[in-house]
């Protein structure tokens, strides 16, 4: 078995490719796919010209494009066909799909329709069903997770729709999910023997955030990391551990007697945590949907005396439009607000002063390569080693580069 290895020391080991890399890109994210792509094949190729891989003569270890070439049809009724134009047998396949793009609209019979995540879901599906049977195996890169915010039931009379959703993929033969910082983990429990893999996105986010805001300082006379409400304390506590930093929370005490909207009324909101007066303040979520949560945050920290606020959320989704962060932005309420480009993102959204893109593209590639080869993806998922060695080299005054995924 020694000869499958890269080295003899087990645990840096890497078995052999699982086989030839495949990408298919789902939705609307094509020119992230094949950025995706791009840095995959430069990574690969580099590896080849310096000797660092045994690998080499391996059938489509080093490709100039991993992409398969594939088509997405929707017809005027509304249904729609998924076709590949070359083979995928014996492929390592890896779909990546954005249930969350809205910019693809098509015509119906009656009139336009944009796709919604309903849709890209039935495409994924029907991408899944055509590749069973002749991909050597099937992974998917989904990293907003479809339905993933129903992860508990307020009524037996509900739908679980993630629960449904994993299940289909593991029933048509999905070998891997992988899926990036979930409102809750817990949704794997609805698959236990199928592999799931969530991915951070803290560190290029931190490194994000640092890398445009140098005045940062990460020491607990001068930033706290702070939590929304008491459902983001995981979250932040991951923040505040590994980057060494007071936390706070905001509590959020509701009437169980109403419902309002479909959810209980808020009675009170109440900070629990040091004085943030002249301190930056890390606010950190999930996800912005309509951005209430965040604004309401800041403002109440902002009347407290904070320093700057900074948002970080790794999804985007802005379902209310962008004037309300206009406003906190003109009022001095936000400094920046940090999302990533693992989602759709507007022109408008991109064009604003207040708004910090994260670029995922080098470490998608990283971990396609890595599961492609069975390496272990411990530390590359979970981020720990990189934060507490990026903390170390600022605070040493060192000068940090773009990380090298």
């Amino acid at each position: 078995m020694s000869d499958l290895y890269i080295n003899s020391d087990y645990k840096q080991a890497k078995l052999a490719p699982f086989g030839p890399i495949g990408i298919i890109s789902h939705t609307a994210n094509e020119d992230f796919v094949r950025e995706v792509s791009n840095v995959l094949s430069m990574k690969r190729a580099n590896r080849v010209a310096e000797g660092r891989t045994p690998y080499f003569q391996n059938p489509g270890y080093s490709r100039s494009d991993y992409l398969l070439d594939s088509r997405l049809v929707r017809f005027q009724t509304g249904e729609g066909k998924f076709a590949l134009d070359e083979s995928a047998r014996g492929h390592d396949v890896y779909i990546i799909t954005d249930v969350l793009s809205h910019n693809m609209i098509y015509e119906l019979t009656e009139g336009l329709h944009t796709i919604s995540p309903d849709d890209h879901y039935m495409d994924l599906l029907r991408i899944v069903s055509n590749l069973k049977g002749k991909a050597k195996r099937i992974n998917v890169i989904m990293p907003f997770v479809y339905e993933g915010r129903r992860e508990k039931l307020d009524s037996h009379r509900e739908s679980y729709d993630c629960a449904d959703m994993l299940k289909k993929l593991q029933e048509l033969g999905v070998a891997n999910l992988i899926i990036f910082d979930p409102h809750d983990k817990r949704i794997e429990n609805a698959v236990p023997t199928m592999s799931i893999e969530f991915p951070r996105c803290q560190f290029k986010m931190t490194q994000a955030l640092l890398s445009r805001f140098g005045s940062i300082k990460l020491d607990k006379d001068s930033t706290i990391v702070v939590s929304p409400d008491e459902t983001g304390v995981p979250r932040a506590i991951f923040y505040s551990s590994h980057l060494n930093l007071p936390l706070g929370i905001f509590y959020r005490e509701r009437d169980y007697t109403l419902k309002q909207n479909g959810d209980h009324p808020i009675k009170e909101f109440r900070y629990l945590g040091d004085d943030v007066t002249g301190k930056d303040i890390l606010l950190v979520d999930d996800m912005i949907n309509s951005g209430s949560t965040m604004i309401r945050t800041a403002k109440k920290l902002h009347d407290a005396g904070a320093k700057n606020i900074f948002c970080l959320a790794p999804f985007g989704l802005f379902t209310d439009g962008l004037e309300v962060f206009d406003e906190a932005y003109a009022n001095g309420i936000i400094k920046c607000v940090c999302c990533t480009n693992l989602i759709y993102r507007t022109k408008e959204l991109l064009a604003r002063e207040w708004y910090l893109d994260t670029n995922m593209i080098a470490y998608v590639a990283r971990i396609i390569d890595a599961l492609n080869t069975d390496e272990s993806v411990y530390d590359l998922i979970n981020s720990t080693s990189r934060l507490t060695d990026l903390v170390s080299q600022i605070r040493i005054g060192e000068v940090f580069d773009e990380f090298d995924e």
